[in-house]
């Protein structure tokens, strides 16, 4: 796969003009009605409308297969709180503003009690999810995250601890030194539900030992997802981009996360976002933040060429409510979560965070009636009983690995 850099990952992308006449129209029009049809894009196809398609038509191909998987005129959304319990850690990552090195100023650890009231907080709004990150502390183990787990688990029982990204399950294994399998078990039995996409960053290895080369590699943070899979629980992915990637590394990224999800059929929705450069340890090595054209081309290419994945989130956190609005129209069914509170984008000098009514009257805005959801996508909006569907638990949520006659060639 080439891995020079191009224009409209650059910033200067196609003009509509360029797509009504000659062998680039021919092409656009043969790749859309591969869309239209129901059939799955290749690599290759996948890289030229990244290329070469114009940011409107990549939208309305990604609208067709919104509403093909989601005929409903309705945006989902979750009430949730994002609580990081800590926020040492030693990866060291370059494009993160929000980490401290052990015993640096501002370095922390939440005390139990304060946890407990950030989530009794949520739990008398109605949330139902807390998304818990802490980074890789050197010394916190994967016991007192099963007690913290269990705790919040007995004391908010409607309350989902979807939390330790997949570099953290790896970093847990190392100090626990024992295979990573085993301390998914023991969270499990402990209460966690889910697993954020957090960590994938750039899932090609070039990128990825220039932005986080302390992080889980490529394979592994597939490997964990793999592995938390076939522990029944599902996983959410992301994809980080706009910074030292090519347009094809962005494909291969998408490439990977969908052989995955044709293998375990694991994860629940995907989304993306671009680098917030801003106040960044290594600022200097990031281009400017990519433009809003550029967010909304990889934005619908990701629900053209991730068939298999039922959900795409938008990002209204790092991209504004405006630009989130739009996404409803370029692909995205799914607005996220409400996090009362949001720590690491924030320190880089993005903050979005909008109340429920106010985030409820955007989608609404849009011709959409918004939902609210649960880790797994089920329909839990108590002003809509006619609507409750969908997996009410972990338990119901468990993986089942999709048949190979599911996949369209």
């Amino acid at each position: 796969m080439q891995s020079v850099e191009s224009p409209a990952a650059a910033g200067s992308v196609p003009l509509a003009s360029r797509a009504r006449t000659g062998a680039q129209a021919a092409e656009l029009e043969r790749i859309s009605h591969k869309v239209q049809d129901g059939r799955r894009i290749d690599v290759e196809e996948a890289l030229w409308l990244h290329e070469h398609a114009d940011v409107l038509s990549l939208g309305l191909l990604a609208d067709l297969v919104r509403r093909r998987k989601h005929p409903e005129p309705i945006v989902t959304y979750i009430v949730d709180r994002n609580i990081n319990p800590t926020n040492v850690c030693i990866t060291d990552c370059g494009f993160c503003a929000f980490y401290r090195r052990p015993n640096a100023e501002g370095a922390y650890v939440l005390p139990r009690e304060e946890i407990y009231k950030k989530v009794e907080e949520t739990a008398a709004l109605g949330g139902r999810q807390v998304l818990m990150q802490g980074g890789h502390h050197p010394y916190i183990k994967t016991d007192w995250w099963c007690e913290l787990i269990s705790d919040l688990r007995a004391r908010f029982p409607t309350i989902n601890s979807h939390a330790l990204s997949a570099p953290e399950l790896d970093h847990l294994s190392k100090l626990d030194k024992r295979p990573v399998e085993e301390v998914i078990r023991d969270l499990a039995a402990a209460g966690l539900g889910s697993v954020p996409g957090a960590g994938a960053e750039m899932l090609v290895e070039r990128v990825r030992k220039i932005i986080a080369p302390k992080k889980a590699s490529t394979d592994r943070w597939l490997d964990v997802h793999r592995k938390v899979h076939e522990a029944g629980l599902r996983s959410s992915a992301t994809m980080l981009f706009g910074h030292v990637e090519t347009a094809a590394e962005r494909i291969e990224h998408l490439r990977r996360l969908r052989d995955l999800q044709d293998e375990t059929g694991g994860f629940t929705a995907f989304a993306c976002w671009t680098m917030q450069p801003d106040g960044v340890p290594e600022q200097h090595k990031y281009p400017k933040r990519a433009t809003p054209g550029v967010y909304l081309r990889v934005q619908a290419l990701s629900r053209i060429f991730l068939d298999n994945f039922d959900n795409i989130q938008t990002s209204y956190v790092t991209q504004g409510l405006k630009m989130a609005q739009i996404t409803l129209r370029y692909g995205c069914n799914d607005f996220g979560g409400t996090m009362l509170e949001e720590n690491v984008v924030s320190a880089a000098g993005c903050f979005h965070l909008a109340p429920i009514q106010k985030l409820e009257r955007v989608i609404e805005r849009a011709g959409f009636a918004p939902v609210q959801r649960n880790s797994w996508y089920g329909l839990v909006d108590p002003r809509r009983p006619e609507l409750q569907r969908g997996p009410a638990n972990p338990t119901e949520a468990r993986v089942r690995a999709p048949s190979a006659a599911k996949v369209q060639a």
